[in-house]
Formats: C-alpha cells, structure tokens, sequence
C-alpha cells in the first residue's frame, strides 16, 4: 500500500510539470455530475443531448425564455432572473463583455457557459412550421458493438433440455447491439428510433425472433402558438421538483452546491434505453397567454414476477416483484417480460409570469394485475395493490437576489404526503447559498418520483441541506455543504429508525483556463445494522465513511491535456476493524489539429480492503455510452479511446479497457464469473451525419 501511495505522488506531481473543444468540455461536465453519484448504472443522455445541442447552437441570451434559460441546466434562477432584469431596464446585450456587470454572474460562471450562449441581434424563431422543420432537420444514425471478452459459464453451448429446465445460461451471445437513428431539427422536431439488445439476450431466432429486445420510437414537434408540443411514441414528462412524477433521471447532491433545484422539462421525447422509466403513448402541450397545460397518456408492459394461486380463478393472479434491469437472458427473466400492463394518465397545469411559476398536476398509475410484494418489517408500509392517484403543487419564484421553490404532493392509496421547500440565494457575484428541507412519510408513494433525498426513494426521510458557494478571487473557489437526515421507519439492512449526516468541502485553485486544481473531503455517516448479532435484537451502529481527493487538470498545449487523480477512503464502524482503500488515475486527452483523431488514454492503480471501500471514478467512452465503475480489491485499470472523422460525416469512437485484478484467482460471481484475474472491455461505435 505505502509503495503505490509512493508512486501516485510521483506521477501526480510530475504531470503537473508539463493543463478546449466540444467533446472534452462535454465530458468534464458529464464527470462533474456522475462523479458523486456513486452508481455504475448511470444515464446522462439528457444532459449529453442538451449540452451537444447548444453547443452547436449557441443560446442567444438576447432572445432566450426564463425556461429555455432553464433547461441550459449551467445557471441558477437568480442569475437567470438577473439577466432578464438586465434585458428590461437596459435593452439587449450589446457583447459577451457585458455580462462581467451582471450582479450575479461571477467569471467561472461566465466561463462555465461561454461555448453555449451567444449575443446578438438575430431574433430566433418563436414558433416553427412543421414543414420548416422538415426542410431544415439534420439525420444522425448511430451503430455501437459492446463486449467483455473474457469467458464466462452463462454463456456455454448446452443442451436444448439444459437450458429450457435451468436459470444458469444464457439464451444468446455475450455482445451488445445498439442502433439510433433520429432526424432533428434544433428543439422543435424529432424523430427516432431505438434498439438495443443486452449481453446474453438472442438476437433474430430463438427467444428473440424479432431481432433486438428492446425497440422504442419516437415523433416530437414543438413549436407551435397554442398547441405547443405534441408526442407520439416513447416520450418523457417531468413534473415540479420529482415529488409527483418524474421519468428519466434526475440528480440530488453533487460538487455543484446551487444545482440542488430541478428544472422540470414538462415534455420531451425519449431517445435512452432504459427500458423502464419512459412513457409510451400521446401527450401534448396546450398553452395560452401564460397558462400550459401538459395532458399525457401511457400504456406499456413491466416485468414483473407472476405468482398464479391454486385457483381457477383468473383475478387471483398477482405480481410480487417488478424487474426494472431490463434483461431478458433467462428462462425466468424472459417468464417475467411485459407479464405487468401499466396505465398512467395525467395533466399538469402551470403558470408563468416573468421570474413566477406556479404549477398543479395530477396523475393516475394503475396495474392490470394487484401488485403484492412480500411482506417484511422494512417494507411493510411500501406501495401495494392496482393503483394510485397522484395530486401535487408545486413553484418557484425570484424575488431580486432569492429564488423560493417546492412541492407538496400525496398519493392516494396512503394519504401520505411528500414536502419539499427551498431557496436559493445569492449574497452578491462572490457567494450564494441554497438551503432544501423535505419530509416524505414512510408510507408515501407513487410509480415515477425522484426527490432530492439521500436514499433512493422519495420516501420514509425528512432531511435539512444547506450549501455554500463561494468565489473568493477568479483563482479560488470554495463549495461546501452539509445534509442532516432521519429515517422515521427501518429501511432495507436497518432494523430500526435511524439518522446520519453527510458534509463535503472542496476548495478549488483555477490560476488559468488551463490549470486547474482542487481537492475535497467528504464525511458520510448512516446507521446500519450491526454485524454482530445474536440472532434475536440487532443493534445499530454508525457506519464513517469519508473521503479524500486530490484532482489536477492541466492543458499542456492546444492538443495535449492532462488529468491525475489521488482519492484515498476509510470506512469505519464498531463491529469490523477498520477498513481503507486508494486509487490513482493518469488520463492523457491527445487531439492533434493537423489530423482528425482523438485519443484519451488512462492508468490507474488501486488498492481497497473490500467491497466496502470501493471508489467510483468516471470513465470516457463513446458518444452517449456512460462509465463510471467501482475500483475495488487490488490491480490496476487501462483504457485508450479512439475518436476518429472522416469525411465530415463520419465519427468512429474504438475503446479498449482492461482490468487487472493482484489478489484475485476470479472475478464476478454465478454465471457471470470469470475465471483469472483480467477483464477485458470493448466498445465500438459508429455515427452517421446526413
């Protein structure tokens, strides 16, 4: 351990002796959000997809909505307001420059959104023809190939009698396929399709005869005065701050202390392949003067795991699990596919007035069949039967340097009720604040929420989040926060109500736009149950988790950048010793100007006790394919990635990555375990523009 910590210095202070186009600011701002969501299951489509889009086309802040400002996702209402003040008194921008007199826009916020606005006097068009939109629209097709070379018993050739009467293997191959076509026109029009087949799923015979497992589709158009966007096909809707209803996914806590507020896109279409958080059907978008309202309709199959009574009656059937993977490999996960119908229908009405939301929405989610979990102690006021309402209000206002916003929803089958409030608050250009309380009852719930929480559902917590931001010179800057909870009823591996805090602090030191350097801690600490037991009363015990990193960035020249990385873990709690790990990452970006190619190359080294003091570290990859895995036990990790354009209409991403574990004879577990030490990851895709 103390020879690799050596060499992690060493690397770490010597890159610093040697510091931005599209791609790499993307990938920054995809790292600066998935780096603390401490989950390999990431998808960051939506964020990719906003920040591509305005990237090419650029936001005129002189023309731009409070909500087209919004979904920009880089600024808070306070420095939105701010500027829309600005354009009343003062007309439009003349120059970029000008932002530096804004009261609430500091130089790293004006140059966190440079490459995505604009200023001019060009006037945007309101509202689109549908034939327009076809004549200007853009064709993009994406192909991708994915695979873990290595073998793995899940996949082995057995006999048709093997495999019909066992869960053990896999019906197909061990690639991953996925294809996207989509035609485009700036944020009014859209139409796509998607596909993707999973590692172990057949693929055009067998179990698969259609080909891909999942296919979704799309037609979207927004532009018009009254009827203001209308979906067809797989779309998503986002309603206040996640409390209701939310599709797709959504982020609490990050490095980003003013980020804590969600700015709901009330409908767009869906282009992931999570094959469980989308609504498929029709939704439109009506509007007049400065009323909206969103009116949606969904029905799709859910997997969900059957259970048939000894009963000839049919209505005696029920579901007592949902599977929300998406896989469909074995005899019982293909036994679960679609065997739930789910029906939701809603209406979101809302009002807008300047810096003034105001919104109210209410949405029914309903199963064909009773949905019936088994019973613990934990779980036990969880959702359970064929349906609830959803009803909730929510807003958001601006008032010169504060922006007050929240939710109150309940769920009918309960009557609990879910509350949020907060505000964010700017004391001038140099430092703002955000403080977020929310409580939601133990036996709240509804299909699709996202709440800001610590745990992962919007419910059985009450909590108090306060963050701080500060900008002490252009160089130094300072984010802290700090989030006090309770869990009023057991959760899941917690036999009791129980409590925790979490504070981060992270001062960081920007001399340039091509150096940059910050280091931060945080402490978590959550109550779990002991690991001593006698079988009869487990007690809790606080579990310490806290964390260290020290992280360089440095642009060497226009074409080379380096990144390197120390982070440092300690675990400890009452009924196990004490517990460590480290990493140390190495990235090198290389994009010559004389010659089309990019290449990103990373070591790493790590060396942690357990599972238990894994540390999550993003990776980059392809356009739209998102890595962020947990480095755990003791080895080392490498990857290099290709991008390279061809005749302008051609992008080809390549990816190889490799892990090389010291102290382990196999990797993985069941099926998918790997016998040896090494794992092997390949991606290749390819985008087409038209």
């Amino acid at each position: 351990m103390k020879q690799l910590f050596i060499i992690a210095l060493v690397v770490f202070t010597s890159s610093a002796l040697f510091g931005q186009g599209k791609n790499e600011l993307i990938q920054q701002r995809l790292e600066f959000i998935a780096e603390q969501l401490e989950t390999e299951e990431i998808d960051l489509t939506d964020v990719t997809e906003s920040l591509n889009y305005h990237f090419d086309h650029p936001l005129n802040l002189n023309t731009a909505s409070f909500e087209e400002m919004q979904q920009l996702s880089l600024l808070t209402d306070v420095q939105i307001n701010d500027i829309v003040l600005h354009r009343q008194i003062f007309g439009k921008l003349i120059s970029i420059y000008e932002l530096q007199t804004l009261d609430y826009w500091d130089l790293n916020t004006i140059h966190l959104v440079l490459p995505f606005i604009r200023v001019d006097d060009k006037l945007d068009q309101l509202h689109v023809s549908f034939k327009e939109a076809i004549q200007r629209g853009k064709f993009e097709a994406y192909f991708r190939y994915q695979r873990v070379a290595e073998y793995r018993s899940a996949y082995d050739d057995v006999s048709d009698s093997l495999q019909e009467n066992s869960n053990s293997y896999y019906y197909g191959n061990p690639d991953r396929y996925y294809t996207r076509l989509r035609f485009k026109y700036r944020t009014n029009l859209s139409v796509g399709f998607t596909a993707e087949k999973d590692p172990g799923e057949e693929f055009f015979q067998g179990t698969q005869k259609n080909g891909f497992d999942f296919y979704s589709a799309h037609a979207f158009y927004k532009g018009g005065k009254y009827l203001r966007a209308v979906a067809i096909g797989d779309y998503q809707v986002q309603v206040g701050q996640g409390l209701n209803f939310w599709s797709g996914y959504a982020f609490g806590k990050t490095a980003d202390v003013t980020n804590v507020k969600k700015s709901a896109n009330s409908l767009k279409p869906y282009t992931s392949v999570d094959e469980a958080r989308f609504l498929r059907g029709a939704a439109a978008e009506f509007g007049l003067g400065n009323f909206a309202l969103t009116v949606f309709g969904s029905h799709k199959g859910v997997d969900g795991s059957l259970v048939i009574p000894d009963s000839i009656v049919e209505e005696l059937e029920f579901v007592s699990s949902i599977n929300l993977t998406g896989f469909h490999r074995t005899n019982s996960e293909l036994g679960r596919k679609n065997t739930l119908k789910e029906t939701i229908a809603g209406g979101n009405l809302r009002y807008t007035k300047r810096s003034l939301q105001v919104g109210v929405a209410g949405v029914y989610m309903g199963y064909d069949k009773d949905f019936l979990k088994d019973t613990s102690s934990y779980n036990q006021y969880d959702f359970r039967g064929k349906s609830t309402v959803g009803l909730s209000g929510d807003y958001s206002w601006v008032f010169k340097n504060f922006n007050f916003f929240g939710e109150v929803a309940t769920s009918t089958h309960s009557s609990a009720w879910a509350t949020l409030h907060g505000v964010l608050f700017s004391l001038d250009r140099r430092a703002s604040m955000s403080l977020v309380y929310r409580k939601y009852d133990r036996d709240y719930s509804t299909f699709y929420n996202v709440g800001f929480a610590e745990a992962s559902k919007t419910q059985n917590e009450s909590g108090l989040y306060a963050g701080l931001k500060i900008n002490f010179t252009r160089a130094w800057t300072l984010n802290s926060y700090v989030d006090v909870f309770k869990f009023p009823w057991l959760r899941y591996q917690v036999d009791g109500p129980s409590q925790g805090h979490e504070w981060m602090i992270q001062p960081s030191f920007k001399p340039s736009r091509g150096l940059e350097v910050y280091f931060r801690f945080r402490e978590q600490v959550r109550e779990k149950n002991s690991r001593y037991s006698d079988g009869t009363i487990t007690s809790l015990e606080d579990v310490r988790q806290r964390n260290y990193r020290l992280n360089l960035s440095y642009k060497v020249s226009e074409s080379i950048s380096l990144k390197s990385r120390v982070e440092y873990v300690t675990v400890d709690r009452e009924s196990t010793e004490a517990q460590d790990g480290f990493i140390i990452t190495q990235d090198l970006i290389f994009k010559p100007k004389s010659f089309p190619l990019n290449i990103a190359l990373r070591y790493a080294l790590f060396d942690t006790d357990s599972y238990d003091t894994r540390i999550y570290t993003y990776e980059n990859n392809a356009l739209y394919v998102f890595s962020s895995p947990a480095y755990y036990y003791q080895g080392s990790r490498a990857y290099i990635s290709l991008r390279y354009t061809f005749l302008r209409r051609f992008d080809l991403w390549a990816r190889y990555g490799v892990s090389i574990f010291a102290n382990r004879d196999s990797i993985g577990s069941g099926g998918e375990e790997i016998l040896g030490s090494k794992k092997t990851d390949i991606t290749i895709q390819l985008r087409v523009k038209l």
